[in-house]
C-alpha cells in the first residue's frame, strides 16, 4: 500500500479561474532522463497512468499554501496545483523543490516572476535593502505602516518581502489588538489607516497571512477594520450582521468541531470576498486569486468530511422524511441540503459523481418526492433547486428513479407528475418558477442525453412511460382551456361557468405557452409517440382554438406547433390536418389582422411560403381547393398565387398522365414498356389523388367560409389500382355498350378480372372504335 503522506489530487487551473481536478494519485520526485532534471511524477491510484510529468525548473515560482498546497506555473495561462492528504508530505515535496532550487524551505514562495527591469534594480541594491523594515506596531506609526504596505502593491518582490515580514513575530496579531484600541477611543484616523492596511495585506496574496487573518480569534478583528472605508461617511456593520443576524443552524448537531469550525470560517471568508472588500479592478483581479482558491480547497474539505460522515447522512434524511417532524424543522433540513449541493458545484466530475451518488443511495428522490408537494413555498423552491442540481447533473439517474417508483401507485404521486403540478400551480405572477421547472422537464425527455451506450433501452422505455403515466397531466390544462370552439366563444363573452379559468387571464396564458413550448420540443425529437398522442387527442384541432386569444405572444405558440408538426413533412400528419380542415383557424386568424404588418401575420405567411417551397403537394391541393377564393385577395405577397402555381402544374401533369391511359389500344403494345417504366411517377400520382378527398371540401368561400355543403357522391374516374398482390388489374371496354358496363360484342358480359378487394379501372374510348376488350394482370418487378 502506497505513503499516505505521498497521496494527492492534480488540479489545473481553467479559463473561468476555477480549479479543474485531474485525478488523485501518489506523487514522487526522480531524474526523468528524457527531461534532463529532476521532477514532479503523479501516478493514478486507480491504473497507474501518468497524471503528471513536471520538471521541477530553476527559475519557476513554486508556492506553498495552506500547508497541503503547493502551486506554480509552468507556461503562461497554465496552473498547476497539487492537494496533499497530509502536511508531512507536503513539506517532503517542498522540501524537495527547494533543494532543486537552492531555496529556504521555510519561504512559502521559492521565487517571484519579475520583469527583466525590476530585476536589474533589484540586483543593485546593497544587500540590507532586501529586508523590508516594519516600523513598529505602535497607534502612531499607522500611517507609516499603510503607506508602506500599499507602495508594495505594484513589487512582487517588495511584496514577497512585506508577507515574510508581517509573518514574523506576530504581527499581524498586534496591529489587529490595535484596531481594538482604536475602536474603543473611536479613533477615527487610526481606524481609517488600519483599513487601508487590512485591505493591502488581502492584496498580498499571501495564504500564510490568511491562516492568521481568518483564524478564530483574528477574523472578526479582520472584519471590523474593513467596516471603516474613508470613503463612507457611517461604518458599515458588517460584525453585527455576522454575529446577530446570520444565524449558523445545526439541523443535526455536528459533532466534529473541525468541520464546524471550517464552515463558519468559510462563511466569513466569502462573505468578505463578495460583500464587504469592493470589486476588485482588472489590474487587482489576480491580488485576490489565493483567496479564491482559499474558499474553493475549504468548500472541498466541507463536502468531503461531510459526506463520510454516513451517519449524520442518514439522520437528515430520516427526520426530512418523517411525517412528524415539524414544518419549521423540515424547511432547515431542506435549505440544508440546498447549500450542500451548491457546495458540491466546487467538485471536479468524478468527484460529484460520487456525491450524488452518494445522495442517491441515501434516498434524495425519495425525500425530494415528499416535500416538493407540501405547502410551505420555501421548502417547494429549496427542493426545486435541488431538484434541479441533480437534473443537471445526471438526468439518468433521475429518469432510472422515475421508472422505479411503483406503477400501481396513484399517478398524482409519481416525481415528475409532481414536478409537473408544481409547475402549473406556480403562485409567481411571471411563473419563475414554472419556467425553471419546465426547463428541467425538458431535459428529462430529451433524447439527445439518452444515448448513453450502458442503456441503450433507455429512450424507449422512458418515453412510453412518460406518454403512459405523465403526458395526460401536463396538457391538462391546455386541454380544460379548449374545449372546443364553442366554449372558446363563451369564454371570450365572458361566461366561466364551465371553466373558472380564462384562457385570457394572463397568468394561464402564459402557463399555456410553456406547455405548448414543451410539446412543439417533443414534436421535433418524439416522432412516434407524440404523433400518436396529437391524432388521438386531436390535440391541433385543440391547440388551433388559442389563435383566438388576444394574447399575440400564445397565438404565436399555437401557430409554432402547428409550424413543427408540418414542417415533419409526414404524410400522417397531412392527412389529419386535411381531413380536420385545420388551416381554417389559421387563415381566419390571418384575414382577421388584416393589412397589419405585424409578428403574427409573418408567420403565418412563413407557413404557407414553408408548403410553398416544400411542394408539399397534399396540403397545396387542400389548400387552393377549399380556401383560394378567401386568399387570392392578398397581394402584397406572391405566397398564395405561388401556391396556385404549383397547384397548376401540378394538375396539369395529372392530365397529361390521364390522357396517356386513354391513347388508342393500337398503341398499347408500343408504349406499355415505357407506362410501367414510369411506375413510380405513377404512384405519386396516384398518391396525390387518393390524399385530395375533394368530396369533403366545401365548395363555396367567403371572408369566413361561410357554410359547408353536405358531402356529394360522384361517379369519378379511378385509376389503376394495386391490388393486394402487387399486380395492377386494367379493363379495357372499346365500345360504348362497354364502356357504360353493357354486353359485349358477344352477347354476354365482360369477365371480371378483380380480386375481392380490388375494384376494374375502366377506360372510355370514342364510340366509334371497334369493339376490343383486354383482360389481364400485370406484376410489376420490385
Amino acid at each position: 500500500m502506497s505513503d499516505t503522506r505521498r497521496r494527492v489530487k492534480v488540479y489545473t487551473l481553467n479559463e473561468d479561474r476555477q480549479w479543474d481536478d485531474r485525478g488523485t494519485g501518489h506523487v514522487s520526485s526522480t531524474f526523468v532522463e528524457r527531461l534532463k532534471g529532476i521532477s514532479l511524477l503523479v501516478r493514478a491510484e486507480s491504473d497507474g497512468s501518468l497524471l503528471l510529468e513536471s520538471k521541477i525548473s530553476p527559475n519557476t515560482a513554486y508556492q506553498k499554501q495552506q500547508d497541503t498546497l503547493i502551486v506554480w506555473s509552468e507556461a503562461e495561462n497554465y496552473d498547476l496545483a497539487l492537494s496533499f492528504q497530509e502536511k508531512a508530505g507536503c513539506d517532503e515535496i517542498w522540501e524537495k523543490i527547494c533543494q532543486v532550487q537552492g531555496k529556504d524551505p521555510a519561504l512559502e514562495i521559492t521565487q517571484d516572476p519579475i520583469d527583466e527591469s525590476e530585476e536589474e534594480r533589484f540586483e543593485e541594491m546593497p544587500e540590507t535593502s532586501h529586508l523590508v523594515e516594519l516600523p513598529p506596531c505602535e497607534l502612531a506609526r499607522l500611517e507609516e505602516i499603510a503607506d508602506l504596505v500599499t507602495s508594495v502593491l505594484s513589487s512582487p518582490i517588495r511584496r514577497e518581502k512585506l508577507a515574510l515580514a508581517l509573518m514574523s513575530e506576530g504581527y499581524m496579531k498586534k496591529l489587529l489588538q490595535l484596531f481594538q484600541v482604536c475602536e474603543d477611543l473611536d479613533n477615527r484616523e487610526g481606524l481609517h489607516h488600519l483599513y487601508e492596511i487590512v485591505r493591502g495585506v488581502l492584496f498580498l496574496n499571501k495564504a500564510a497571512l490568511f491562516e492568521v487573518m481568518f483564524s478564530d480569534d483574528c477574523i472578526m478583528d479582520v472584519v471590523g477594520c474593513l467596516e471603516y472605508d474613508p470613503a463612507l461617511v457611517q461604518p458599515k456593520r458588517h460584525r453585527e450582521f455576522l454575529t446577530k443576524t446570520a444565524k449558523f443552524k445545526e439541523v443535526i448537531p455536528i459533532t466534529d468541531s473541525e468541520l464546524r469550525q471550517k464552515i463558519h470560517q468559510t462563511y466569513r471568508v466569502q462573505y468578505i470576498q463578495d460583500i464587504i472588500l469592493p470589486t476588485p479592478s482588472v489590474f487587482e483581479e489576480n491580488f485576490l486569486s489565493t483567496l479564491t482558491s482559499f474558499i474553493f480547497f475549504n468548500k472541498v474539505e466541507i463536502v468531503s468530511m461531510l459526506q463520510e460522515d454516513e451517519k449524520f447522512l442518514t439522520e437528515v434524511f430520516a427526520q426530512l422524511t418523517d411525517e412528524a417532524t415539524e414544518d419549521g424543522k423540515r424547511r432547515e433540513l431542506v435549505n440544508f441540503f440546498k447549500e450542500f449541493c451548491a457546495f458540491s458545484q466546487t467538485l471536479q466530475p468524478q468527484n460529484r459523481d460520487a456525491f450524488f451518488k452518494t445522495l442517491a443511495n441515501l434516498g434524495i428522490l425519495s425525500a425530494l418526492e415528499i416535500v416538493m408537494g407540501m405547502d410551505d413555498l420555501q421548502v417547494r423552491a429549496a427542493a426545486t433547486d435541488i431538484f434541479s442540481y441533480l437534473v443537471e447533473f445526471s438526468p439518468s439517474m433521475v429518469r432510472e428513479f422515475v421508472m422505479q417508483e411503483p406503477q400501481q401507485t396513484d399517478d398524482d404521486v409519481l416525481l415528475i407528475n409532481v414536478v409537473i403540478k408544481q409547475m402549473i400551480c406556480d403562485s409567481d405572477p411571471e411563473l419563475g418558477g414554472a419556467v425553471q421547472l419546465m426547463g428541467l422537464l425538458r431535459t428529462l425527455i430529451d433524447p439527445e442525453n439518452m444515448l448513453a451506450p450502458t442503456n441503450k433501452t433507455e429512450k424507449t422505455e422512458f418515453l412510453s412511460f412518460f406518454y403512459k403515466y405523465c403526458m395526460q397531466v401536463l396538457t391538462a390544462p391546455l386541454l380544460a382551456n379548449t374545449v372546443d370552439d364553442k366554449h372558446s366563444k363563451d369564454l371570450q363573452e365572458g361566461s366561466t361557468k364551465i371553466n373558472p379559468v380564462c384562457p385570457d387571464n394572463f397568468q394561464t396564458a402564459q402557463l399555456l405557452a410553456l406547455i405548448l413550448e414543451l410539446l412543439t420540443f417533443c414534436v421535433e425529437h418524439h416522432t412516434y409517440h407524440i404523433k400518436t398522442y396529437i391524432m388521438n387527442k386531436d390535440l391541433l384541432r385543440r391547440v388551433l382554438v388559442l389563435m383566438n386569444s388576444k394574447h399575440t405572444f400564445l397565438a404565436l405558440c399555437a401557430l409554432r406547433f402547428m409550424r413543427r408538426i408540418i414542417g415533419q413533412k409526414d404524410e400522417y400528419y397531412n392527412r389529419y390536418i386535411i381531413k380536420g380542415n385545420l388551416f381554417e383557424p389559421v387563415i381566419s386568424t390571418l384575414l382577421d389582422n388584416g393589412t397589419r404588418y405585424n409578428l403574427l401575420n409573418s408567420a403565418i405567411i412563413e407557413l404557407f411560403e414553408f408548403i410553398k417551397v416544400e411542394d408539399i403537394k397534399s396540403l397545396i391541393a387542400h389548400i387552393i381547393d377549399n380556401y383560394y377564393k378567401a386568399l387570392e385577395s392578398i397581394e402584397y405577397v406572391q405566397t398564395f398565387k405561388g401556391l396556385k402555381g404549383r397547384y397548376e402544374q401540378e394538375k396539369d401533369r395529372q392530365t397529361q398522365r390521364l390522357n396517356r391511359y386513354r391513347r388508342d389500344p393500337r398503341t398499347l403494345d408500343e408504349d406499355e414498356e415505357m407506362w410501367f417504366n414510369e411506375d413510380e411517377d405513377d404512384d405519386e400520382g396516384e398518391a396525390i389523388e387518393k390524399s385530395r378527398p375533394e368530396e369533403e371540401f366545401p365548395e363555396s368561400y367567403g371572408k369566413y367560409i361561410e357554410a359547408k355543403k353536405v358531402k356529394e357522391s360522384e361517379d369519378k374516374e379511378n385509376f389503376p389500382k394495386r391490388t393486394p398482390t402487387g399486380s395492377f388489374k386494367f379493363t379495357f371496354s372499346h365500345s360504348t355498350g362497354a364502356a357504360n358496363g353493357t354486353n359485349g360484342a358477344n352477347g354476354k358480359p365482360a369477365a371480371s378480372t378483380t380480386s375481392p378487394n380490388s375494384s376494374p379501372v375502366k377506360s372510355t374510348a370514342s364510340p366509334a372504335t371497334p369493339v376490343v376488350k383486354v383482360s389481364f394482370p400485370c406484376q410489376l418487378p420490385f
